[in-house]
């Protein structure tokens, strides 16, 4: 699973960044000034690899922990607590996240798509980006009862991936979508990684640093407070 998380972003890029690319063109970047569509796919689609990271850990590897291999249960019979628990499978998820992003950033480096030296901060925004999406992960899973709620968790990622302007710009949605789009955490994240990548940063980007924050502790502390009644009551 680790090896097709850091590939599939990168076949996403070779296949519509690179191949529909050169048809496409030039499209207006966050700055306001026409860019590469390549240029404009990547940064998004390392949103995207640090959110599949992030989720894969905190929802399906947490659900067989939890409900199956009764880990959780042995954890606390231990000094640790059900937040101790949160806290430890979230780090885990990040690190795997992290390591999605790294490979990602050390092709759009090879591949000349890093354009700002603001990009230095792209790995601990994809951390953050994870953050938000393990924490939030986590917590849902712990209201999952079956292996069958997890199309649940495809029917969230799945349209976020496609329609959080990691393809084509905001602009190209009705005003009343776009409202529903610039909800979404992915759009956060996307918008994020393109502003550090391509050097559009400004105030604006404090906005998806402190929604991905907020996600991520509310996240932590639902995952941690459902895990104590779960297996302390």
């Amino acid at each position: 699973m680790l090896v097709s998380g850091v590939f599939e972003p990168l076949f996403y890029l070779l296949s519509i960044g690179v191949g529909i690319g050169s048809l496409v063109g030039r499209v207006i970047g966050p700055g306001g000034y026409p860019i590469g569509f390549t240029s404009f796919v990547a940064p998004a689609l390392l949103a995207t690899s640090a959110m599949n990271g992030a989720v894969m850990d905190s929802t399906f590897n947490v659900f067989f922990r939890l409900k199956y291999a009764k880990l959780y249960d042995s954890a606390l019979a231990t000094p640790m607590s059900s937040g101790d628990i949160a806290l430890g499978e979230i780090g885990w998820a990040l690190i795997r996240g992290g390591l999605y992003a790294v490979s990602f950033l050390v092709v759009m480096l090879a591949m000349g798509l890093v354009h700002s030296p603001w990009a230095v901060l792209a790995l601990p925004a994809a951390l953050l980006i994870g953050f938000g999406f393990a924490g939030a992960g986590m917590a849902a899973t712990t209201f999952m009862s079956s292996w069958q709620h997890f199309e649940f968790v495809t029917l969230a990622t799945l349209p976020m991936f496609l329609f959080s302007t990691t393809f084509y710009p905001l602009g190209v949605y009705p005003r009343g979508i776009q409202i529903v789009v610039e909800c979404t955490p992915l759009f956060q994240g996307v918008t994020l990684m393109r502003g550090l990548t391509l050097g559009a940063v400004g105030p604006g980007l404090l906005w998806p640093v402190l929604y991905l924050a907020v996600m991520g502790v509310a996240g932590l502390a639902l995952a941690g407070h459902r895990i104590s009644r779960l297996l302390l009551r």
